[in-house]
């Protein structure tokens, strides 16, 4: 080796979000595929990737983990609620918290009780019944 080359570093790959995780999947599966010549058959655009970018955005580091079937059931009644009772606060602070793997303050502040809700929505939709 001469003097003047230097050992090539490998590229550190950025970490992947949920929506790239969820694309290399759909890619995997021949999903994206099929989507793709649908959308060019029809003009009708999927909106992939815009999902693609708000969950990135949403779920920004770690991806979140599954619901257990408990938090399932307890998640069913309270999920599309406008009201949430302090029990029920209680409840969806402790789910945010594990999925999410992070320190939340138990809140009664309803926006932010609102936002802890639309991201817990996103992984209660996810969550598959017949997998028990």
């Amino acid at each position: 080796m001469q003097k003047n080359e230097s050992k090539k570093q490998p590229k550190k790959r950025a970490s992947k979000r949920l929506g790239d995780k969820i694309e290399d999947i759909t890619k995997a599966t021949g999903i994206k595929k099929a989507v793709e010549l649908f959308s060019k058959a029809t003009g009708i655009d999927c909106g992939c990737e815009e999902r693609k970018e708000k969950l990135n955005q949403l779920f920004k580091g770690k991806t979140p983990l599954c619901l257990v079937k408990e938090e399932y059931d307890t998640l069913t009644p309270i999920i599309n609620k406008n009201r949430i009772n302090r029990d029920e606060q209680i409840a969806i602070n402790t789910i945010f918290e594990r999925i999410f793997d992070i320190r939340a303050e138990q809140t009664s502040c309803a926006p932010c009780l609102r936002a802890r809700v639309d991201k817990l929505k996103l992984v209660y939709n996810t969550y598959d019944n017949d997998s028990i």
